[in-house]
């Protein structure tokens, strides 16, 4: 079942849904069929939910779950910018509200060292140029999580100030974060915008293994690519003291359990 609210702070085109096998996939489809380009779906729940790589996203009832269109001018090779853009504009509002998130590379948002949220970009392309994308984005508001997860409303119970008051709040939040993020991208330049990532990045410092030689987090290219640097006195005669992963190529994990969400 679909229904239309509008909000003063929400795109004129909201599509809500009680239950959709993925906001991205309804998006898509809706787009298809010809709505705003820059439309937002909504749904309570979702069956087949899709995290980074193809991975399963358990999507059950009491988290948010919503994607938004955009039209963004950027050439094709760049489009893992939105998904930095994303990130950083929804955890710098949250944290404006008194919500320490960070930013587990390349996608994650966390709270107190586990997973709070994630955020699927996907695209449509055509002669090297972005001409659509579609931003999905679950954040665990009430519903159950895994040991590496956090909702967001079990914690706040153990804080003294409640800043977001619920669901409708939270959505507010998460749009004004993304419609943020974007903004900066295209306002001040990449460069500006992945200082602010780099800033609420978790990952900056950790030792990770790479072919048994250990390497340090030092940072995250305008591509998203992890920057690692590795002790030069290790490598011997390997002349390659530091390498660059594409997204998808490790995953960094979390330390609550090997189990990933």
């Amino acid at each position: 079942m679909e229904s239309e609210l509008r909000y003063t702070y929400l795109p004129s085109s909201l599509h809500i849904f009680e239950s959709v096998p993925s906001t991205n996939q309804t998006l898509w489809r809706l787009l298809k069929d010809g709505a705003d380009k820059k439309s937002v779906v909504i749904a309570t729940q979702q069956t087949s939910g899709r995290g980074q790589w193809g991975r399963e996203w358990i999507s059950p009832t009491g988290g948010l779950y919503l994607s938004v269109g955009v039209v963004p001018k950027l050439e094709a090779a760049d489009s893992y910018r939105l998904t930095l853009a994303s990130a950083w504009g929804i955890a710098a509002q949250l944290r404006q509200c008194g919500i320490s998130v960070g930013i587990k590379w390349p996608n994650d948002l966390v709270l107190e060292g586990r997973k709070l949220g994630g955020i699927l970009t996907e695209t449509k392309v055509n002669n090297g140029q972005i001409t659509q994308a579609v931003i999905g984005v679950g954040i665990n508001w009430a519903n159950p999580v895994p040991e590496t997860g956090i909702n967001l409303q079990s914690w706040q119970d153990s804080q003294p100030h409640q800043a977001i008051s619920g669901l409708e709040m939270l959505t507010k939040t998460v749009l004004v974060g993304i419609q943020s993020g974007i903004d900066c991208l295209s306002q001040e330049g990449i460069s500006v915008l992945l200082s602010k990532y780099l800033d609420l990045l978790t990952n900056i410092g950790e030792q990770v293994y790479i072919d048994n030689l250990l390497g340090t987090v030092v940072g995250v290219t305008t591509q998203g690519n992890l920057h690692i640097s590795f002790d030069i006195k290790e490598l011997n005669d390997i002349k390659m003291p530091e390498i660059y992963l594409e997204p998808g190529t490790i995953s960094l994990g979390y330390r609550k359990s090997s189990v990933l969400f």
